[in-house]
């Protein structure tokens, strides 16, 4: 299918989700169910395809294109976060709220973050953006939130802000938890003795203390010395 000369309307958008459906890889699509949670359903589309995807209907007329974007399928909410990561900052500032309320998962959370490229020519708008999109009752929300303030904002500018917003963060959220404790492991490659002073201090959750460490053993950028340091402020269970 010749996506870049799709002129978008009701009809070439089915056609191109028949075209997209016909993509499907079932020996991926039970890999990536197996690790997604998610209510979308799941085609099973490969990551470099959908990105091959996403860059060819840039060339096309984007908003065309969003009007006609459901919500069924995990690959449409995909290449859809895809595209509006990688477009213009007129088209991102427009549709980026609509576009979050879809994410349901940390698959979509996580490749729209990284996608996310714009926000190091606009750190500044973007900082007070997304700081102020944190909602501990909006799981994915709060996420995206985490995760891009980790992609773009371990920075000597930014790095006291950042420890001062995750350190207070109190949540039950299985992906918020997941996603502070991702940010602290790799913060320490930069900031060891921050990080170091944070996980001595115990002031976070029991579950994101210990899986930040656990991360950091895990990583394969941080010292092996480092590593050993750490273990000694694990919480354990007391009888």
């Amino acid at each position: 299918m010749e996506i870049e000369k799709i002129k978008w309307n009701e009809e070439n958008y089915k056609e191109f989700l028949k075209y997209s459906i016909s993509l499907k890889d079932d020996s991926y699509k039970e890999f990536n169910s197996g690790i997604v949670n998610t209510k979308l359903e799941i085609i099973g589309i490969r990551v470099p395809i959908m990105r091959k995807i996403a860059k060819s209907i840039l060339n096309t007329d984007i908003e065309d294109y969003i009007k006609y974007v459901g919500n069924k399928y995990y690959e449409e909410v995909f290449i859809e976060g895809l595209v509006i990561s990688g477009s213009s900052e007129e088209i991102l500032d427009k549709y980026l709220v609509k576009f979050i309320e879809k994410v349901d998962n940390w698959g979509i959370c996580d490749s729209f973050c990284s996608n996310m490229k714009i926000i190091n020519k606009k750190i500044g708008k973007y900082w007070i953006y997304f700081t102020s999109m944190i909602d501990l009752e909006k799981e994915f929300q709060t996420r995206i939130s985490i995760v891009m303030i980790m992609n773009y904002y371990l920075c000597d500018n930014y790095i006291d802000r950042v420890l001062k917003i995750v350190s207070n963060i109190n949540s039950d959220k299985y992906y918020i938890n997941m996603a502070i404790s991702w940010l602290l492991s790799v913060a320490i490659i930069k900031y060891p003795d921050r990080i170091m002073k944070l996980l001595e201090s115990k002031k976070l959750n029991k579950f994101v203390q210990n899986k930040t460490i656990s991360k950091i053993q895990d990583s394969y950028r941080v010292d092996k010395n480092l590593k050993e340091l750490v273990k000694k402020y694990k919480i354990k269970n007391y009888i």
